[in-house]
């Protein structure tokens, strides 16, 4: 399975959207939405922003492995 790295944040207050590349080393715990300021952390049982509120799982869900 090809991991992919792009995923496209929804923001939860305003619902701007932004594609985002996901970093590959780590978890991004904060997202800073540029539309409206709000800063996402992820959602209680989620390891980080993409899990929460993007349209793909970080690369390590998508591995099936631990993330974090």
């Amino acid at each position: 399975m090809e991991i992919e790295l792009v995923s496209t944040i929804t923001c939860p207050g305003c619902g701007h959207t932004k594609e985002e590349e996901m970093p590959t080393t780590a978890c991004q715990f904060f997202y800073q939405c540029e539309n409206c300021s709000q800063l996402l952390k992820p959602k209680e049982g989620d390891c980080c922003v993409y899990c929460s509120y993007g349209t793909l799982a970080c690369p390590p869900i998508q591995e099936g492995t631990n993330c974090c």
